[in-house]
């Protein structure tokens, strides 16, 4: 079985589990037989410019993941982007994995484990280039006070994301505050975080473990909903600052950027002034956000503040990830692939 099968095949799983435009002018007969003329040397044009651009595909998930593109996008649009950029938005990762292993796009924002299982899958070929999206988990309270996370014993908490992300950052936190799953604290999963919202602004779900934006959307519909505990914040307090509860990141296909080194460095740059433009004009990002169909301006703007978008690369990012992935290894090897990345999974810019 080839590799693309493989990953096609492991995209069914995850499901399971998280131009250069050419133009073309009619020319009459008197044209034609002028078009061998030599022409004079002309400076080089805007268009001409442009056509030295390299091109880079690259995909992005709707919701927090995509939001720190917007500036990016924006720019791509107006053609004041370094490079040329084709971006593509998708509904779930395992969109992204059939379109990273087929070669369709270069680089790609995903969850941050699945960046792990691309690597273990395509025996290296992609690598972690910078760090987007950290936690984006909260425990919504409606009607109960929890203060901190030991006020969780003997209570029952619904969830989302089981056997991904959200489970084992939620189970390593209760273990490292001395409560266990199933004994000390119940944990009910739901199947959707759609749904999972749904309960707690009807108040079917006193305690919920969710992410943003649907966060800011139950607390925005059901005003007794509060944000009682940050997980981003609680991990901290428990890992002493080894490593960062992270969500999401970018991906870049090996054999793309070996042949492209400088563009996609000047990509990297020019993302990372659009993530810090994304938390800085929380107004025209979301704005931008609808316009790119990321998530509706409304629930953009009120996400945007606890979304905790950054750009995380080069020492910094090897120095946090891999306790992280140890973390989630620890937990379940075959949330990461199997085994955990070696030192060639995060590019050096």
């Amino acid at each position: 079985m080839n590799l693309t099968k493989k990953l096609t095949a492991f995209s069914l799983t995850v499901c399971m589990l998280a131009s250069v435009l050419s133009g073309c002018t009619g020319m009459s007969s008197t044209a034609s037989s002028q078009a061998s003329a030599p022409e004079p040397s002309q400076p080089a044009s805007s268009t001409q410019s442009a056509s030295r651009k390299t091109t880079i595909k690259i995909a992005t998930l709707k919701g927090p993941t995509g939001l720190g593109m917007l500036q990016l996008m924006s720019k791509n649009d107006a053609k004041t982007a370094a490079e040329a950029y084709e971006f593509t938005l998708v509904n779930s990762p395992d969109e992204i994995v059939s379109k990273i292993s087929k070669g369709e796009v270069d680089a790609a924002a995903v969850p941050t484990n699945l960046a792990a299982v691309l690597y273990n899958k395509t025996n290296g070929k992609v690598q972690m280039a910078a760090v987007n999206t950290l936690g984006v988990l909260s425990i919504l309270t409606n009607g109960e006070t929890i203060n901190n996370i030991k006020d969780l014993k003997g209570k029952t908490v619904y969830s989302s994301g089981q056997g991904s992300v959200p489970e084992y950052a939620f189970n390593y936190i209760l273990k490292q505050n001395g409560l266990t799953v199933g004994k000390d604290v119940q944990v009910e999963y739901k199947a959707e975080h759609a749904e999972l919202a749904a309960l707690v602004i009807a108040g079917k779900a006193k305690i919920a473990l969710l992410p943003q934006p649907f966060v800011s959307q139950v607390m925005a519909k059901n005003k007794n909903v509060k944000a009682s505990l940050d997980l981003t914040k609680e991990w901290d307090t428990v890992s002493g600052g080894k490593s960062v509860l992270t969500m999401g990141c970018l991906i870049v296909r090996k054999d793309f950027v070996e042949k492209n080194k400088a563009a996609f460095d000047t990509f990297l740059d020019e993302y990372k002034q659009s993530t810090e433009f994304t938390n800085s004009n929380i107004e025209e990002a979301a704005a931008l956000s609808e316009k790119y169909q990321i998530m509706p301006a409304a629930v953009a703007k009120k996400a945007i503040p606890s979304c905790n978008i950054v750009y995380m690369d080069g020492k910094e990012m090897k120095t946090k990830i891999p306790d992280f992935l140890n973390i989630l290894y620890t937990a379940n090897k075959k949330s990461v692939g199997g085994s955990l990345p070696g030192e060639d999974f995060y590019y050096k810019k």
